[in-house]
């Protein structure tokens, strides 16, 4: 994996370059718009160059306070407005002299920086390094060793590399050759007389791990809660600790960090004010395309998919709400964010943008912090959104629905391909008794740990989906009945080793499943590989359950 500071560090170097090439090239830029100025006559046929020169002095307005000369933006948005109103009137004034002064004040705008000490105007935000495909190592820190061994092995059935400490200062020890991906922390630890929640507020090896952290603890009152917040916990559990939902915990903390990067396309005929962005943007760990050519946006959009656009208003042959309507005339970029990235001060022609397909204006020039942050929120809530449209509220895997095609397309995959594809389908045992018993809470519990637990022992590429009450449906795509049959047997083997907690009673639930392989359907489509899967999950639970068969078995 890269190195986070030296891709940092790469970044400010590009970004730092950017600002030396823009300075250098500023004297030109207002050489340019001198000359334009200088040539307007006053008559109606002076309109190409009224709007060339609108158009550099909005260019200015909108990069100079991102390159460190926020006097330069300042005075060019003063002369901007007033070359809007020439275009407006469709000439220059008639006054030779007030043409002359105009000039006058485009040579005199500050070609120099504010401060010319001042670093690039940029601190990039390099997301934590990802867990790789590996196992994600827990280190486990509780002086009850039979407890501890016990909630290690749980964690072990749930494919997590646990790790088990007895003593916080064997783990400060560790620490100075190694590091955790997550750390599980007792509070109490009477024979060292350490209380962990406060211990890692003072202890420089415990919080140089720099790892998530979770505390658990037989008392939950409130002061120790704050304590473990004040040390920056991601959790606090419980004894005897429910491991699903611990899981569900640590998953949560990973889910961000697994994710695949946030895509977002930059439509700007700036060309250099649009690399200093996609610079800021790259470095905070999200993949940018940069788009000068605007006719270009649907065949650009169509290949690189992104997440969210950032679109100047004012460039050449389009503006940037018709560019909005035309994109939301394809249904695929209806729920794409779309946010004006504009020096555009006018409140009426901003609102007016807003409803043509836009959903947030940012005001040119904005710092690198602030629009890093305003593209991570709009492109997280437009994952949550898409999340609630396509996956379970439950358990987080793919709807009914969106199982069904995700089968339909990884089967014409394997037809495609040539390579077999195995369809599964997976049901809890006698659900309903545990529903009868427990009641409904540990019941979403105990389908929320089989989501937990086939997410951890299943790929990346594989479709999951809950198909219906206890009832899943999995897509094994280049996985034939054999190895289908061992991957569901070891799951079906770590999820009867668990035990889950309820009002101070443990108890525990077993899984079947019924298999079919890409050749069983033939030629009928998902539907008929799902219907031969089904026949085989009823066969193993008319079989004794807590099994698993293939489509086949029953001849």
């Amino acid at each position: 994996m890269p190195d986070p500071r030296a891709a940092l560090a790469a970044v400010a170097e590009e970004i730092a370059r950017l600002r030396s090439d823009y300075l250098a090239g500023l004297p030109g830029q207002l050489k340019e718009l001198t000359s334009l100025a200088a040539g307007l006559t006053g008559e109606k046929t002076d309109a190409q160059a009224l709007d060339r020169l609108h158009r550099g002095l909005h260019k200015l307005a909108g990069s100079g306070g991102t390159f460190g000369m926020k006097a330069l933006s300042d005075q060019a948005r003063l002369l901007e407005q007033t070359a809007k109103n020439w275009v407006a009137d469709g000439s220059a004034p008639a006054d030779a002299a007030k043409r002359t002064a105009f000039a006058a004040d485009i040579r005199a705008l500050p070609t120099v920086p504010d401060d010319v000490a001042t670093p690039p105007a940029t601190e990039p935000v390099y997301p934590l390094p990802k867990v790789s495909a590996r196992a994600i190592r827990v280190w486990l820190v509780d002086d009850d060793v039979s407890l501890g061994q016990e909630l290690a092995q749980l964690m072990g059935q749930f494919g997590y590399e646990v790790r088990l400490f007895t003593r916080v200062a064997d783990v400060e020890a560790a620490s100075t050759v190694d590091r955790p991906d997550v750390l599980i922390l007792d509070v109490m630890f009477s024979d060292e007389g350490i209380n962990a929640t406060e211990a890692m507020l003072v202890r420089p090896l415990l919080r140089a791990l720099s790892c998530p952290l979770l505390f658990i603890s037989a008392d939950g009152n409130f002061g120790s809660r704050v304590r473990a917040a004040r040390a920056g916990a991601a959790g606090f559990l419980l004894k005897p600790v429910d491991v699903p939902r611990l899981v569900e915990r640590i998953e949560r903390i990973f889910d961000d960090r697994q994710a695949a990067p946030y895509r977002v396309m930059i439509v700007d005929d700036d060309v250099v004010l649009a690399e200093h962005y996609r610079l800021v943007l790259t470095g905070a760990g999200i993949e940018v395309e940069v788009l000068n050519q605007p006719g270009l946006v649907i065949e650009r959009a169509a290949a690189f998919r992104p997440e969210l656009m950032l679109m100047d208003m004012h460039m050449p042959d389009y503006a940037g709400p018709e560019l909005a309507t035309v994109i939301r005339q394809h249904e695929e970029w209806l729920s794409m964010p779309i946010v004006y990235l504009s020096s555009e001060t006018d409140l009426d022609r901003q609102i007016e943008a807003l409803g043509r397909g836009a959903d947030d204006f940012l005001s040119k020039p904005i710092s690198d912090a602030r629009l890093t942050a305003t593209v991570r929120v709009r492109v997280s809530r437009s994952r949550q959104l898409a999340d609630l449209v396509a996956k379970d509220s439950l358990t987080g895997l793919l709807k009914h629905s969106r199982i069904k095609e995700e089968i339909a397309t990884e089967l014409a995959r394997s037809r495609r391909n040539g390579k077999p594809m195995s369809v599964v389908m997976v049901d809890i045992d006698h659900f309903k008794r545990v529903n009868d018993t427990y009641g409904h809470a540990p019941g979403d519990r105990v389908i929320k740990a089989v989501a937990h637990l086939l997410k951890q022992r299943l790929r990346k590429t594989d479709g999951i989906g809950r198909y219906g009450g206890e009832e899943f449906a999995i897509a094994l795509p280049e996985c034939d009945a054999t190895m289908a049959r061992g991957i569901m047997e070891d799951i079906c083997r770590r999820f009867a080793a668990l035990r889950f907690v309820h009002a101070g009673s443990e108890f525990s639930c077993t899984l079947s499943a019924g298999i079919a392989t890409s050749n069983a359907g033939d030629d009928e489509g998902g539907t008929a590989l799902l219907a031969f899967a089904d026949k085989a999950l009823y066969l193993a639970k008319n079989g004794g359950r807590n099994r698993v068969c293939v489509s086949g078995d029953e001849k």
